[in-house]
C-alpha cells in the first residue's frame, strides 16, 4: 500500500472492521513493483500463441454468460459502496467528536454572516437617511411629488418656477367654450387685456408643505385649486360675452322638464329636453373663474351655465303626476239622457289633464265647466221653442217659461271632477236643477194643463185625454198684466187664499182679493183660480176691459174641479 492509499485508508471512518481486514488481505496479495523491475512494459505482453488464442475464443453463449456475471459483480458493487456511504453517514452522525466540530464551524459561519447582514443594513439604512434627509431640504423649497395646481403637474417645482410658466401660459392664453350643440366659441388673453399678478397664495401653500412628510405624497396626493392673480378688462369681458353667439335671443331655446305624455291609452313620462337657454349670470362667473385659473376650456352644460328643466324622467314628482293623470282618465261617466247617453271617458278628461310648474296634477275646471254647458245647452229645455197640437187640431209654437230640464251647472260640475279624480266608473243622470217628465221632443209628457190666450179657452188632458175644459178670462193685453206664454208647471195649490197687488208708500196693497182656489203658475204672481165677480168668460172680454192682473180667471166650479185634479207639478202650457 502505497501512501496515498495509507491516507486515504485513515480518512474512511465509516469503514467497519470486516472492510478494512478484506482491504488488507488485498493488499498481502498485490506485488507492488518499481518501475526499475520492468524494463520493458511491451516485454510483459506476450502475444498468445494460436492455440492460447484458441482457447481464448468464447462461444456466444459463454459470452453472454459472461456478460451476466459482469452485470451481477457491478451491481453487487453498488450494493457494496451504498452500504459504505450508509455507514460513513452514520459514523458521521454518532461520532461525538465529529459533531462538536462541525457544530463549532456552523456557529463561527453564523457569526460572520451576522457581521455582514449588519455592516450592509447599517449602510443601506445610512444611504435611506441621506436621501431621506436630502430630499426634506429639497422639499423646503420645492413642491411635493404629484402636486397639481389647477390641474397641471407641478412636482418638484418652485414657486418661481409655477409663477414663470403662469406668466407664459397668460401670453398665449384662451379659453375654448364647449357649447351644448358641439360647436365652440372661444375668449382670448389678447380680447380682455389678460395679465398675470403674481401673489402669496403660491408661497403661502408652500409655507403649509412640511418638508419631513414628504413620503406621505406618494399616497396623499395634493390637487389645488389656487387663485392665481389675474388682471383683466372686466368692462371687456363683459362686452365679450355678451357678443357670443350662444348669448343671442334667436340662438337660445328654453329647456322643457320631463312630464306626463298621453299616448291614447295612458300617459308615459316624456324625457326632458335641454335648451340652449343660457344663464348669463352663471356663464359670466363660470367663465371669471375659469380665467382665474387658467384652464384651457369649458364644458357649458357640465358648468351649469344652461337653464335646465327644473324635473327630468327621473324626478319623484314627474312619476307622481304620471300615476294621478292616469287614475284620472280611468274614470268613465255615461250620462243617461233616456234614451240619449253621453260618456266622458279617457279620450275627453285627458284634455283636461296638466301639470304646473311644481309637477301638480291641474284638472282644468274650465275645460269641465265648458263641457257641461255644452250638455245643458243640448239637454236643457227650459225656454226653449216647441211645439204643440191642441186638442181643437191647432198647432202652436211654445217657448218660455220656467218649465223642463234644467242641468244644475255647478252641481254637475263638482260631481263630475270628484268622479274624474275618484277614477269611478258610472252609469248617472246630470245632477238637475229641474227635471220635466220625459226627455221627448214634448217633456211635458200626456198629462198637462193647456192654455190658448186666442181662444180665452183651456184643457187639462190626463194621460192624453181631455179630461176637464172650460173658458177663461186671461191679462190684459199689455206689458204689465198680459198672462205670459210659456210653458210652466203648478208651483202650489192653496184654499182660500188672498190676492194682493203691489204694496203701496202708504202700507197698503194696489189690491186684496181673496178666492177659494188657488193654484201658482208662477212665483211673481200668475196662476188659476176663482173669479166670481167675471159675468161671463172667454171671447174677448180680457181685451174689453175685463182682462185680470196677469191670472187665469175661472168660473167657481171651474177652479174647484181643475183643483180637485191637478198636482203640483203639472205642467202648464200658455200659447197664442
Amino acid at each position: 500500500m502505497n501512501k496515498d492509499e495509507k491516507k486515504n485508508e485513515q480518512k474512511r471512518p465509516s469503514d467497519s472492521k470486516e472492510v478494512r481486514s478484506l482491504r488488507e488481505d488485498l493488499d498481502d496479495d498485490i506485488i507492488y513493483l518499481d518501475d526499475d523491475d520492468i524494463e520493458d512494459p511491451e516485454e510483459i505482453i506476450e502475444e498468445p500463441d494460436e492455440e492460447t488464442a484458441s482457447d481464448i475464443e468464447y462461444s456466444e453463449e459463454e459470452s453472454e454468460e459472461c456478460e451476466e456475471d459482469s452485470e451481477k459483480y457491478e451491481a453487487s458493487d453498488e450494493e457494496e459502496d451504498d452500504e459504505a456511504e450508509e455507514e460513513e453517514e452514520e459514523y458521521e452522525y454518532t461520532d461525538p467528536e465529529n459533531e462538536d466540530l462541525m457544530e463549532e464551524e456552523r456557529a463561527e459561519k453564523r457569526r460572520k454572516a451576522g457581521k455582514v447582514f449588519a455592516i450592509a443594513g447599517g449602510s443601506v439604512l445610512g444611504i435611506l437617511l441621506v436621501v431621506y434627509l436630502g430630499l426634506a431640504a429639497f422639499f423646503h423649497s420645492h413642491y411635493y411629488f404629484f402636486t397639481e395646481i389647477n390641474g397641471t403637474d407641478f412636482s418638484g417645482k418652485t414657486v418661481k418656477a409655477v409663477e414663470q410658466y403662469m406668466s407664459n401660459q397668460v401670453k398665449g392664453y384662451q379659453l375654448t367654450l364647449n357649447k351644448i350643440d358641439g360647436t365652440q366659441e372661444f375668449i382670448s388673453g389678447a380680447d380682455i387685456s389678460l395679465e398675470y399678478q403674481p401673489g402669496e397664495e403660491l408661497q403661502k401653500y408652500m409655507e403649509k408643505q412640511n418638508p419631513f412628510l414628504w413620503p406621505q405624497a406618494f399616497w396623499k396626493r395634493d390637487k389645488v385649486q389656487a387663485t392665481i392673480g389675474v388682471k383683466y378688462n372686466e368692462t371687456a369681458l363683459a362686452e365679450k360675452l355678451a357678443a357670443l353667439e350662444c348669448m343671442k335671443p334667436e340662438n337660445q331655446t328654453p329647456s322643457a322638464s320631463a312630464a306626463p305624455v298621453f299616448d291614447g291609452t295612458e300617459y308615459q313620462i316624456q324625457p326632458e329636453t335641454i335648451g340652449t337657454q343660457i344663464n348669463a349670470e352663471v356663464l359670466n362667473s363660470a367663465v371669471a373663474d375659469s380665467i382665474s385659473q387658467f384652464k384651457s376650456e369649458i364644458n357649458l352644460k357640465e358648468s351649469g351655465c344652461y337653464q335646465l328643466p327644473p324635473f327630468t324622467q327621473d324626478s319623484a314628482e314627474v312619476a307622481a303626476a304620471r300615476d294621478t293623470m292616469n287614475q284620472y282618465v280611468n274614470a268613465s261617466v255615461t250620462y243617461d239622457l233616456n234614451p240619449a247617453t253621453e260618456i266622458v271617458d279617457r279620450a275627453v278628461i285627458s284634455q283636461w289633464l296638466s301639470v304646473d310648474e311644481n309637477m301638480n296634477v291641474v284638472l282644468n275646471a274650465e275645460a269641465i265647466g265648458t263641457y257641461v254647458a255644452d250638455l245643458a245647452g243640448r239637454y236643457d229645455t227650459v225656454g226653449t221653442t216647441r211645439t204643440i197640437t191642441t186638442p181643437s187640431g191647432k198647432t202652436a209654437n211654445v217657448s218660455g217659461g220656467s218649465y223642463g230640464w234644467k242641468i244644475d251647472q255647478a252641481g254637475e260640475i263638482a260631481a263630475l271632477s270628484a268622479n274624474i279624480q275618484n277614477g269611478d266608473q258610472v252609469t248617472r243622470e246630470p245632477v238637475y236643477a229641474q227635471k220635466a217628465v220625459a226627455h221627448s221632443v214634448n217633456d211635458w209628457g200626456n198629462t198637462f194643463i193647456e192654455v190658448d190666450l186666442s181662444a180665452q179657452y183651456m184643457w187639462y188632458l190626463q194621460d192624453g185625454n181631455v179630461v176637464f175644459e172650460a173658458s177663461v178670462v186671461t191679462g190684459k193685453p199689455d206689458p204689465k198684466h198680459e198672462t205670459p206664454a210659456g210653458i210652466f208647471s203648478i208651483l202650489e195649490k192653496m184654499r182660500n187664499k188672498v190676492l194682493r197687488g203691489e204694496k203701496k208708500e202708504d202700507g197698503t196693497y194696489e189690491y186684496e182679493t181673496p178666492v177659494s182656489y188657488w193654484m201658482r203658475v208662477t212665483w211673481t204672481g200668475i196662476g188659476f183660480h176663482d173669479a166670481t165677480w167675471q159675468s161671463s168668460f172667454g171671447g174677448t172680454r180680457y181685451r174689453d176691459g175685463y182682462g185680470s192682473h196677469g191670472c187665469i180667471n175661472m168660473t167657481y166650479n171651474g177652479a174647484a174641479t181643475l183643483y180637485d185634479l191637478v198636482y203640483v207639478g203639472v205642467p202648464v202650457i200658455i200659447h197664442y
